[in-house]
């Protein structure tokens, strides 16, 4: 993206909707152009993108988008934006283990729900996983999604560079997971063969390697060790990722409760704090 489609893109983001003030009356919207892009990405994926291919979708020609939007690159920056939506990430069906919104409280619950809701909006749109998101341009909806993570850690006892690591984390293995899911998927119809068939064909292979005895570890696995499923899976991952950051928490919690302790031992009497430390009877 050069310099001048970052400044139209975010002008678009975070102005007003362009009317053009001359010309024939408008026939549609920013929003009904983004949609429309957003739909074919949807339908036929990423490469299939095209001003033209939009234009023909709304039933107008494909100059028209122009006076809505300057190019591929900054229609791409309001797509991103627009399935960035919390509202629309946290929508559709949540997991059986997953709180209801009402009872949604906690750094724990807000995190689990922010990376279950990134997990459906790459399934929802599968063509994400195709775009280079490391260097962002930020809208409403990026920036309103970061908020509501970092409202979830306020309070705890991390930094911010720690902050922002962990976000870095969770979207890691929450993209890690969909990418696989999406890439699985899309495999019958590039290939022509089906997972049974695929699997079929390598059995015997297999089974010749799993009796040779150079697998053992292999061998034991039970016949159903790999049939979890994608969203188990996803969720047994997520699960123990935030396992890890409550242990960060807890040992935090701990050795600050521990310091707190001492100072008010130390400051109710600096002559008897001193001579228990000596003795070993207290931190």
């Amino acid at each position: 993206m050069t310099t001048e489609q970052l400044r139209r893109s975010l002008e678009l983001l975070w102005g007003e909707e362009p009317r053009p003030a001359r010309g024939p009356r408008p026939t549609l919207t920013l929003d009904r152009v983004v949609a429309a892009a957003t739909a074919l990405a949807d339908r036929e994926g990423i490469d299939a993108l095209s001003m033209r291919r939009v234009a023909a979708d709304l039933g107008v020609g494909t100059m028209s988008l122009y006076r809505y939007v300057p190019g591929k690159a900054e229609l791409l920056a309001l797509m991103l934006d627009r399935v960035s939506d919390p509202v629309e990430c946290a929508a559709g069906v949540a997991p059986a283990s997953a709180a209801p919104a009402a009872e949604i409280s906690g750094w724990r619950d807000v995190l689990a729900m922010v990376a279950r809701g990134t997990y459906r909006m790459y399934l929802r749109h599968p063509w994400l996983i195709q775009v280079n998101w490391t260097r962002p341009v930020m809208g409403p909806n990026s920036l309103a999604g970061i908020e509501l993570f970092m409202r979830g850690l306020s309070g705890l006892p991390l930094t911010d560079q720690e902050r922002v690591s962990l976000l870095i984390t969770l979207d890691g293995f929450v993209t890690g997971v969909a990418r696989q899911q999406v890439q699985h998927a899309a495999l019958a119809g590039e290939t022509g063969m089906t997972d049974e068939e695929f699997w079929s064909h390598q059995a015997p292979v297999l089974a010749k390697a799993m009796e040779s005895g150079a697998y053992p570890a292999m061998a034991a696995l039970s016949e159903d060790a790999f049939g979890l499923g994608w969203d188990a899976t996803f969720e047994f991952g997520l699960a123990r990722l935030l396992d890890g950051v409550a242990a960060l928490i807890e040992s935090r919690s701990h050795s600050t409760g521990t310091r707190r302790r001492a100072a008010s031992r130390r400051n109710a009497d600096p002559a008897e704090y001193t001579v228990k430390r000596g003795r070993g009877r207290v931190p």
